[in-house]
């Protein structure tokens, strides 16, 4: 078998993102009558390309707004593209949040409104609840993200401090009928979870969200305490009427991009073997990856070489060290840490929107004589994992893997690509 393995990783990678892009996913579900006016809203990462689709395809009068992150743009003739930070909001996505709420205000039962959501939206589209500052949301998001919590926990807590996640924003469109198109970025795909459900139905309480800060040890000002101790912090529930006309329509989920990698693992010849979405420290989630891949080139189980392990989902990383890396640097340094050169193992692990985190690469490429080369440059995998130093590690390695945003996510991506086994049959 002829492949060049790193290449190989990069196209299975690049498969993956095609196989979640909107020019590829949005349009076969948009409403069969497309004429008349339509109102377009929308916050995510793949936000401006979803609302490119829409003018392509729409044949009556469209305008609105959409936010997506710095970098994400893509240009419109009808719909404004406005961009903001993300993971953390600043005065961009206060400021933008105000103006979609006020664009769905008093509308009509004959109105329309489509709304294009995407992982990244909950920090996009942020508006503080009433005594609650931006600055104060910033900080717990902050503290949120450095503390190991899940996307589920995060959006929990997000949500009841929000005027427009939760339900709300499908709440303040009533009575217009509201069509919402999802690209998921979660385990398990749930509607109440992407970009913290704006527009369905919310049955986690504050009194969760409350018990989540506890749990990692957040501070919180009073008047954030004494809001979610409040009934108006209560999301839209389940059975709420203002959400009877309200349709959500998932069109890009993890699963089939991994499963559009597989399908090209087998055309070149390779096994794949798909754990699915997974959630866990990536440090650890890394750990079981090792294992799996040292019994499949030890002993040719539960697959034999020449094979490929393919997994999504958003891992964490609880920060203890000043180093500089994302979710996917961290995995793949410590599976390079775990394997320590193990022959015949590549792996790659990307953030399928482009950006590793904060950071300005997608992910890193770990090869087999990756262990070595950075133990010759005098850079220990462990030590390098304790400081939490995963891009710096393989940006000295040359190894990260940098594709500017794409416009899509899905979350992450991880190949893990064995070409052989040693396994003894005799």
């Amino acid at each position: 078998m002829s492949v060049d393995p790193q290449q190989f990783l990069r196209e299975l990678f690049a498969t993956a993102i095609d196989a979640a892009h909107p020019q590829q996913v949005l349009e076969a579900h948009l409403p069969t009558d497309r004429s008349g006016r339509v109102i377009v809203i929308g916050a995510g990462k793949a936000a401006a390309a979803m609302a490119q689709v829409v003018e392509r395809c729409w044949q009556g009068e469209v305008s609105g707004l959409v936010v997506t992150r710095y970098g994400h743009g893509a240009p419109c003739e009808k719909i404004e593209v406005v961009e903001a930070a993300h993971p953390v909001p600043d005065a961009a996505g206060l400021a933008v949040a105000k103006r979609v709420l006020e664009l769905v205000s008093n509308l009509g039962e004959d109105d329309r409104v489509i709304f294009l959501l995407s992982g990244g939206g909950s920090a996009l589209l942020a508006l503080p609840a009433q005594g609650i500052t931006l600055a104060d949301k910033q900080s717990i998001n902050k503290a949120l993200l450095k503390s190991g919590a899940t996307i589920g926990e995060m959006n929990c807590v997000r949500k009841h401090l929000s005027a427009i996640k939760g339900g709300r924003l499908g709440k303040a469109c009533w009575p217009a009928t509201v069509y919402t198109y999802a690209i998921s970025d979660v385990p398990g795909d749930l509607a109440t979870v992407i970009a913290s459900g704006p527009t369905v139905a919310d049955p986690s309480t504050s009194a969760e969200a409350l018990a989540i800060l506890k749990r990692y040890g957040i501070e919180v000002p009073a008047s954030v305490r004494n809001w979610l101790q409040s009934a108006e912090s209560e999301t839209v529930k389940p059975g709420d009427p203002c959400l009877a006309r309200s349709h959500f329509q998932l069109i890009a989920r993890p699963q089939q991009s991994l499963e559009a990698a597989a399908v090209k693992a087998r055309q070149a010849g390779f096994s794949p073997l798909i754990l699915g979405d997974l959630e866990g420290e990536s440090r650890e989630v890394a750990k079981v990856h090792a294992g799996i891949a040292r019994q499949v080139v030890l002993h040719g189980q539960p697959m034999a070489a020449p094979c490929v392990i393919l997994s999504g989902g958003e891992t964490t990383v609880t920060v203890r060290g000043n180093g500089r890396g994302g979710r996917n640097a961290e995995f793949l340094l410590s599976l390079t840490d775990s394997l320590k050169g193990l022959p015949g193992v590549y792996a790659l692990a990307g953030d399928t929107d482009g950006i590793d985190g904060s950071e300005d690469n997608a992910g890193a490429i770990m090869t087999p004589d990756s262990y070595a080369r950075a133990a010759a440059l005098g850079l220990s995998a462990s030590d390098e994992l304790d400081n939490n130093n995963g891009y710096g590690y393989f940006a000295a390695l040359d190894a990260l893997i940098v594709t500017e945003p794409t416009r899509t996510n899905v979350n992450d991506f991880r190949a893990i690509l064995i070409l052989e086994s040693t396994k003894n049959d005799a």
